[in-house]
């Protein structure tokens, strides 16, 4: 993460697409559009808990509905999408605390239309410097999942704060200061939040892991021991306090100063190794997207470090020959084409791909046609496949739900 930021400083007023992705799961359909016309019959089930309305000159999707109404209201008065997302992406690390935060990191893709050029941002998380390659190791070399998972070791250096002020900086519409997007946030951290929706059903499934800590038990649990549930209210004044750091000092709120030094603490109380300097370093990055195409349209992507972005090229290369639509929607034959070309792609994220600070990616063969129709011919359309059958290796079984995306378009 040592690369130069560049000199790029644009101003970018309107016809914006964003889309985010904060790691700390799955993408939830609660979307509200600017200048709203009536209710449309609704275009989702199953999870949905609010009806989406549509307009004609932009779009907020996110998976909650405070933090996305904060990016309509940004909108409305006359921010871009990178204003909006930066306020949607403060306000989810209030309202959507199991996948929204400030403690983790996040990527995200900048469209600029009348420019004609996509940009990639790369906020994820880095290793503190101190940390060794077999941190997570026993004596015998044995991987030790409580190590990553629940000790400071397993703690990265944040890099959601220093992307979002990186993204509103260089394609902000100038007309939003990084003080004013945060504010929403701050004010609902500190006015508290109606325990509801999302929150009220993921609070129980952490509550164990809650419970573990006085501070979080102080902020998630009531009076008489048990967690926050429906009709309690989350008032979360540490978290506003910290944001209003932000909102006074900037980034520099939070990477130095008394903010730094508690997370310092904090983490080296619980066993890990990372250091003042670790957070007073950590540079969110610029990088060039990933271009690939399906069915004659153009898809950009995250490059690496993000997994993801090749394989969604990598599976859309796959699946491109098959009559997906004629197939049916959510089919079993669709679904099981999908599923065949994912354990392929995820075979091939487990063998090849890394940090491209330390690893050559074979990014150029993964997402090659000439790859995927080599692939193709081992995909049965009447069976699956044994997952342990594939060479290059299984599915990562540690994967995390604690993962929120949000797409703005101005």
């Amino acid at each position: 993460m040592a690369q130069s930021l560049g000199q790029l400083n644009l101003k970018v007023r309107r016809r914006t697409f964003v889309t985010a992705l904060a790691f700390l799961g799955a993408f939830a359909p609660w979307t509200v559009l600017a200048e709203e016309t009536a209710p449309q019959p609704p275009i989702i089930s199953g999870w949905a808990r609010a009806l989406p309305t549509t307009a004609r000159h932009g779009m907020v999707a996110s998976q909650e509905t405070r933090a996305t109404q904060i990016g309509v209201e940004i909108l409305r008065s006359g921010g871009n999408a990178v204003d909006a997302a930066v306020a949607v992406g403060f306000a989810l690390a209030v309202t959507l605390p199991r996948a929204g935060n400030l403690g983790g990191g996040g990527f995200m893709l900048v469209h600029l239309k009348e420019q004609g050029r996509t940009v990639a941002i790369d906020y994820r998380e880095t290793a503190p410097a101190a940390l060794r390659p077999d941190a997570f190791l026993d004596e015998a070399g044995r991987f030790v999942p409580a190590r990553a998972q629940s000790s400071g070791l397993g703690v990265g250096v944040p890099g959601t704060v220093a992307g979002l002020a990186l993204a509103h900086a260089r394609y902000g519409s100038g007309k939003f200061s990084l003080s004013q997007l945060t504010a929403p946030a701050e004010a609902l951290a500190r006015a508290g939040v109606p325990v509801d929706g999302d929150l009220a059903d993921s609070l129980p499934q952490a509550a164990r892991r809650l419970a573990r800590y006085a501070s979080s038990r102080e902020i998630f649990f009531r009076e008489d021991g048990q967690i926050k549930g429906h009709g309690d209210v989350l008032v979360q004044r540490d978290l506003a306090d910290v944001l209003k750091k932000i909102r006074e000092r900037g980034p520099a709120g939070f990477y130095e100063g008394d903010i730094a030094e508690r997370i310092v603490k904090s983490v080296r109380d619980s066993g890990g190794v990372m250091s003042h300097d670790d957070l007073k370093s950590y540079a969110a990055v610029e990088r060039i997207p990933l271009k690939g195409s399906f069915r004659n349209r153009d898809v950009y992507v995250m490059p690496p470090p993000s997994s993801g972005g090749v394989h969604v090229l990598q599976l859309l290369n796959l699946l491109e020959p098959y009559p997906l639509a004629a197939m049916g929607h959510n089919s079993a034959n669709v679904i099981h084409l999908m599923a065949e070309a994912m354990k392929l792609a995820y075979a091939d994220r487990a063998q090849f791909l890394g940090d491209p600070d330390f690893h050559k990616n074979p990014v150029s063969a993964l997402i090659s046609r000439r790859y995927a129709n080599d692939l193709r011919h081992s995909i049965d359309p009447a069976s699956a496949r044994p997952s342990a059958s594939i060479s290059a290796g299984d599915v990562v079984p540690y994967e995390s739900d604690q993962t929120t995306h949000f797409s703005i378009v101005d």
